[in-house]
């Protein structure tokens, strides 16, 4: 579908007639010959065609205006009946082949076996307004013979969270999947959220989620787990074909190539949660996108205040494998896992522990400059400006120090005047304190060394402070999903008020304009939030 043929003011036509479906992925990869809706192994098959289940009651909670727009669809078809219908999963429309995906994968670094969509339905693939192919797929819309031994429903809790960042994450710039429509059922889920054996009836919920595609690594750890090189080939001739076709025909250095841009652009992904404070929580294979998307929002979190050893995901309390500073080297670790399935159609280990070496220094130059656009420099210049991160790193651990408001006021503090006193050169930073007053004198004559470093270093690229700022607040959000906002909305929402779902969208659609009317949003994370259930770590439960 083209943008001419894209009328928004044509009534004669649905949403859902609108839709053109190209389902590329079952019609050119093999497909589950059983059909039955049963837990099982599924052998030499890429999914299984399953239908979602009909639910209760569907009613629409919030959808993605801008994402609507790119499908096709008008504002005023998002709140039909039919569209609650169709995105909870209770009427198919021509063209859908409705399919679950088989994938393995390594959890928490121990191989798995078949994982597979337990909780989720791909629609089937529709063409955007650019002519682009985009995979609708239902989270908690049923069970699939992957659901092992849960229900595949989610609740409403998780799948506002999911909704939520997801946007929020996009606008961030932050290359993710994203989400068309949050639905409700009608219908209750049981859950046991603190695994204390004390399960609960929770509101039930289905996001839809919409992605070029949803492979992961771990749908190629399966075929070659199992020593299935035929269906290997296949699938990774496919996703070239389909996804990196710049790359040219598959062959032997085309998959060497294909590695090596799938390693840059989880390079990118990573530098990217960095950069924003971002910690996805369940960094497993079968969560590692082969497009450098972030995918399955679980148990994520916001960095409040500065800690790198942070993990949100209470299963990974002990061991934090997945904390916010371990990202990249467990995204290497990802990587890796890539290599050795995709080693048979390689049959060399050199050129593919070349390219995992390459993404060492790869990450870092990338992750030097992210670090330099943060503080508004031109470029990373070798040691002196590793010293300056290093510094900064030191000082924002010598208090609680909220690292969003640290990066967007920093853009404040005065570097033309060089005989400011200690006092006004750490004011626009106190706001980023969670207790400024506790701050020693030791504390802050460290913090103004620094920032007094910071002042030269930016004197000698010879930026204005009004051009450093502007700079600055490009790449510094000032709004960010914090956990604690997200469980009030929930909260709300559980009461069936869904304003603040509303409105945080809004919010997260601009998150680097001041938008003043909306300053509350931008606050540190309140003291009630320490420890409350949903504002610090959540466990994988839905």
């Amino acid at each position: 579908m083209t943008t001419e043929e894209f009328n928004p003011n044509d009534a004669t036509t649905t949403p859902m007639t609108r839709l053109q479906f190209d389902n590329r992925f079952v019609r050119e990869l093999p497909a589950d010959p059983d059909t039955e809706n049963v837990r099982r192994q599924v052998l030499g098959a890429c999914y299984t065609f399953v239908n979602p289940t009909p639910v209760a009651n569907p009613k629409l909670v919030a959808y993605s205006m801008d994402l609507a727009t790119d499908l096709g669809i008008r504002p005023v078809d998002c709140e039909s009946k039919q569209f609650a219908n169709v995105f909870a999963g209770n009427e198919l429309l021509e063209g859908m082949q409705p399919h679950a995906m088989c994938y393995g994968g390594h959890q928490f670094g121990n191989w798995a076996g078949q994982l597979g969509d337990g909780r989720a339905i791909n629609l089937g693939e529709v063409q955007d307004i650019h002519g682009e192919l985009q995979m609708l797929q239902l989270k908690g819309s049923g069970e699939t013979p992957y659901s092992r031994s849960a229900d595949g429903l989610a609740v409403l809790r998780s799948s506002v969270r999911e909704f939520l960042c997801s946007e929020a994450m996009f606008h961030l710039g932050v290359p993710t999947t994203r989400a068309l429509s949050l639905v409700t059922t009608g219908e209750d889920v049981i859950r046991d959220m603190f695994y204390d054996g004390r399960p609960q009836a929770e509101p039930g919920a289905i996001v839809c989620r919409v992605a070029p595609s949803f492979l992961r690594i771990g749908n190629y750890e399966l075929f070659n787990s199992r020593g299935d090189i035929d269906n290997l080939r296949l699938l990774v001739d496919y996703t070239i074909r389909h996804h990196y076709p710049h790359l040219g025909e598959p062959a032997k250095e085309t998959y060497l190539a294909w590695f090596k841009e799938v390693c840059e652009r989880t390079a990118d992904l990573v530098v990217h949660w960095m950069r924003v404070g971002f910690v996805h929580g369940v960094l497993n294979t079968d969560n590692t996108s082969i497009l450098g998307l972030t995918i399955d929002y679980g148990p994520y979190g916001w960095i409040d205040n500065y800690d790198p050893d942070w993990t949100p995901n209470t299963t990974d309390a002990t061991g934090k494998r997945y904390r916010f500073g371990h990202q990249p080297q467990i995204a290497q670790w990802n990587l890796l896992q890539l290599g050795n399935a995709i080693y048979p159609l390689i049959d060399e280990v050199e050129p593919l522990q070349q390219i995992l070496s390459d993404y060492v220094e790869l990450y870092t130059n990338k992750w030097q400059q992210m670090r330099a656009d943060k503080l508004g420099l031109n470029e990373h210049q070798g040691e002196d400006d590793h010293e300056l991160n290093q510094q900064l790193q030191k000082i924002l651990l010598l208090a609680e120090t909220d690292m969003t408001i640290f990066y967007r006021r920093l853009a404040d503090v005065n570097c033309e005047k060089k005989d400011l006193s200690d006092e006004a050169l750490l004011e626009p930073l106190m706001e980023a304190y969670y207790a400024p007053d506790a701050l020693s004198k030791e504390d802050k004559k460290d913090i103004c060394d620094w920032l007094r470093q910071y002042q030269q270093r930016v004197q000698q690229d010879g930026t204005s402070d009004q051009d450093r700022k502007a700079r600055m607040n490009l790449v510094n959000p000032k709004y960010v999903l914090r956990n604690y906002l997200s469980q009030q909305a929930i909260d709300k929402a559980h009461e069936g008020d869904y304003s603040m779902i509303h409105e945080l969208l809004e919010v997260m659609h601009r998150p680097y304009d001041e938008q003043p009317q909306y300053q509350h949003y931008a606050a540190k994370r309140p003291d009630w939030a320490r420890d409350k259930p949903g504002c610090s770590m959540l466990s994988c439960s839905s």
